[in-house]
């Protein structure tokens, strides 16, 4: 049975993207996969790592819990909107209080640092409310999926990043929005069944 976690970096629960969430959600379950969730909006910690990492913050027990979830898991997904071309505010926090040195990465002799996040796979869903994937590639070079994918997941670890772009948001029709559900159900019943590697 593949272990699947959900992230959903947007702050509002209302959104496309827990909507999306929990139709990939719902798909993974009927293909046979066990899926956790986590809402990174709905979770209560403090978002600003004030001291860096001179002095260590205590977790607080929704950290500790959505690390332990990202830790069983074998495969991630991600799903965020696209905000001044980056994560929104509260996901960047989340990964700066819960992606640590020695939990999720930590630096060997010579300052080489090595992933602790090994043998997971995972998924980047993106939405964009004014940007098509052409500009985003070609004008501004992904820069969000940069940050996510090799700045953060790969950098602890994580292998076999794809990734899928939902945008422009204000162009979809309703049509076009069930249509994009549809898809991630696909996706969710693929990555079930797909092996790590």
């Amino acid at each position: 049975m593949k272990k699947i976690v959900v992230i959903n970096g947007h702050p509002n629960k209302e959104s496309f993207n827990s909507a999306i969430a929990h139709s990939y959600i719902a798909s993974a379950l009927a293909a046979g996969a066990e899926v956790r969730y986590i809402a990174i909006g709905e979770l209560d910690f403090n978002p600003n790592l004030k001291y860096g990492y001179r002095q260590r913050m205590e977790l607080e027990p929704d950290l500790e819990k959505s690390l332990e979830d990202i830790q069983w898991s074998e495969h991630q997904v991600w799903i965020h909107p696209l905000w001044w071309l980056g994560m929104p505010a509260i996901m960047k926090g989340f990964f700066d209080r819960a992606f640590l040195p020695g939990i999720t990465f930590k630096s060997n002799e010579g300052g080489i640092s090595e992933g602790l996040l090994k043998g997971r796979t995972a998924r980047i869903i993106t939405t964009a409310g004014d940007l098509s994937i052409k500009t985003y590639g070609e004008v501004y070079q992904s820069s969000g999926l940069v940050q996510l994918q090799k700045g953060i997941l790969e950098y602890c670890g994580v292998s076999s990043v794809r990734s899928d772009f939902i945008g422009p948001l204000y162009e979809l029709n309703e049509k076009d929005r069930k249509e994009w559900i549809l898809q991630i159900k696909r996706l969710a019943a693929l990555d079930s069944m797909r092996e790590n590697t």
